[in-house]
């Protein structure tokens, strides 16, 4: 059956990662528009359920303007995982990965996509600090600062050699994603990042000076977890196949709650331990149930938005009930860990090595539950 549109071939996918930027989307597509005229070009909008509705204003622009299409992701979150969602589905040769928010140019996109799909170039990407590129407009020395020394540790660990592998502004032939998208972490904000320390050819790359502008509305999303998600994703990169990611941050939390516990039961004894509480209970067992509810508490709001940023509870009931959980999984945990460390001591080990590997049951044992029973991801 033949076809009785006569469009002209697609060229280009503009992938647009969003969360609660509604107010942001109409301009922004005036823009591309303007810049990409002659382009066969389409923009797809990968929202993470925004609660300011970005998702239904996609859609609205959609009615008018059918280049426009939304995906809405429910229980899903990141900004890299959002941009790989969005370059496999086009079918465009093309794609270019940019922010929302104006402070990527569209009137980059032409000479981009010209470098990718006629001059032999792999990947073309906008830097903010190649020569001629500018981040004045941005208004944020402390974030250029950051950003750079980011660079400088991302090129150290990675061997990526360009002057800002941290750009969120790029575009490529969308077959070369493919090819390695079930390699790629999807872990964090820096999607280029990880496209570039994953492919194992080597991509022919074309620099763009950035002028790199302010927001246009709204506030950034990244302040409060860049450090973090930037540290995460060169830890995925480098050990993520040893140790994976999720259990490694697991892990670390878990070490952080064993010295909350210590403090706390510390301080209750200190306080309370020439006290006499009663014939049933001693001062240690009161501070040692104070201490194992307080760490477990911080566990969970560690976890919670850091370990399953993707998967994150959110609202009263859903917190309370996922703690609900959260306990009981710890519970089964540990007598994974004493059952495990009271066999082997009695087939000859020592106590400490015993401690030791029920210790690393329990946590694989509360990682394993608490993903599939919490936050419902193994």
């Amino acid at each position: 059956m033949t076809s009785s549109l006569h469009l002209p071939p697609l060229q280009l996918a503009v992938v647009l990662p969003t969360l609660n930027e509604r107010g942001n989307l109409r301009a922004l597509v005036e823009r591309l528009s303007t810049a990409l005229e002659g382009i066969a070009w389409e923009a797809i909008i990968v929202d993470d359920n925004s609660a300011d509705g970005t998702a239904d204003e996609a859609r609205a622009i959609s009615l008018a303007d059918p280049r426009i299409r939304v995906i809405q992701r429910i229980g899903r979150r990141g900004l890299a995982s959002a941009a790989i969602e969005g370059m496999c589905a086009t079918a465009a040769p093309c794609a270019a990965v940019m922010d929302a928010d104006h402070q990527h140019d569209p009137a980059l996109l032409p000479g981009m996509l010209k470098a990718v799909a006629e001059d032999g170039f792999d990947l073309a990407y906008a830097s903010r600090f190649a020569e001629g590129a500018s981040t004045e407009a941005w208004g944020r020395p402390d974030r250029v600062k950051a950003s750079g020394m980011a660079n400088k540790l991302a090129r150290k660990v990675t061997g990526v050699t360009l002057t800002d592998p941290m750009s969120g502004y790029f575009l490529l032939r969308t077959e070369v994603l493919r090819k390695d998208a079930h390699r790629l972490s999807g872990v964090g904000f820096k999607i280029l990042l990880d496209i570039l320390a994953t492919v194992e050819a080597p991509l022919k790359v074309k620099e763009f000076p950035l002028a790199f502008a302010a927001r246009a509305e709204g506030e950034s999303k990244l302040d409060r977890t860049v450090v973090f998600e930037f540290l995460v994703g060169l830890y995925d990169k480098w050990l993520g196949r040893i140790i994976p990611t999720r259990f490694a941050l697991f892990g670390t939390i878990g070490a952080l709650g064993v010295v909350i516990h210590m403090a706390i039961l510390a301080t209750f004894m200190r306080i309370f331990g020439g006290t006499l509480m009663g014939t049933i209970v001693t001062p240690f067992e009161v501070g040692q149930t104070v201490a194992a509810v307080v760490a477990m508490t911080f566990n969970f709001i560690l976890n919670n938005a850091l370990t399953y940023a993707d998967k994150r509870l959110v609202g009263f009931v859903a917190l309370a009930r996922g703690w609900a959980k959260f306990a009981l999984t710890c519970s089964v945990g540990l007598l994974a860990n004493v059952g495990v460390a009271a066999v082997l001591v009695r087939f000859g080990m020592h106590e400490y090595p015993a401690a030791l590997s029920g210790i690393v049951v329990g946590s694989v044992w509360n990682f394993a539950l608490s993903s599939k029973f919490v936050w419902g991801k193994y």
